[in-house]
C-alpha cells in the first residue's frame, strides 16, 4: 500500500474490519500490516513454538565416582561419559571423597587423570579436574568432527 499516515492506515484497517499491527517499529517510517490482530499473535506463537522445536538442546549429565570405585563400575561409568559426548551432552565428571578418602586425594585425583587420558580423544575440559569441598571437578564438553558422533546421530 506504501507509505500512509496513521489516520489513513487506521482508516483502511476499520473499513476492511481489520486491525492495524506494528510489525517493525524502530523501521523508518515504521512498518505496519493491516489484519487480523488474534491471527497474528497466533501465527507468531506458531513461530516461536517451531524455532524452539527444532532448537537442540544441550544439558549438562554428571557423573560420580568414588576414589574406591571398583574397575567394571568405572568402565560402565566411563561408557556413559562417551556416550553423552556422542549425544552432544556436556559432562561433569565428579570424584565424591568421604571421611578419611580427604587424606588421601591423590588416589581420587590419579583416577581423574586416567579417567581423562582414555576419553581424552572424544572430549575438551573446559575446567577441571579441581577440587570443591570434597568433590574432584571436571566439566567436559564433546569434541567437534569426532569419528565416533556420527554412527551415534545417524541412527
Amino acid at each position: 500500500m506504501g507509505v500512509l499516515t496513521l489516520f489513513d492506515a487506521t482508516k483502511k484497517a476499520r473499513e476492511s474490519g481489520l486491525d492495524l499491527v506494528e510489525i517493525s517499529p524502530n523501521a523508518v517510517p515504521p512498518v505496519c500490516k493491516i489484519t487480523d490482530y488474534g491471527r497474528f499473535l497466533y501465527e507468531q506463537n506458531k513461530k516461536a513454538h517451531e524455532q524452539r522445536k527444532h532448537q537442540k538442546s544441550s544439558q549438562i549429565k554428571e557423573v560420580k565416582f568414588r576414589p574406591s570405585t571398583a574397575e567394571h563400575d568405572y568402565q560402565v561409568r566411563k561408557n556413559q561419559i562417551l556416550r553423552f559426548l556422542d549425544e552432544g551432552h556436556k559432562v561433569k565428571a565428579m570424584i565424591f571423597h568421604r571421611g578419611r578418602e580427604m587424606a588421601h586425594q591423590d588416589v581420587g585425583r590419579a583416577k581423574m587423570t586416567r579417567l581423562l587420558q582414555e576419553i581424552g580423544e572424544h572430549t575438551i575440559v573446559e575446567f577441571g579436574p579441581r577440587m570443591e569441598a570434597n568433590v574432584l571437578l571436571a566439566l567436559l564438553a564433546p569434541k567437534k568432527g569426532v569419528p565416533g558422533a556420527k554412527p551415534a546421530s545417524a541412527a
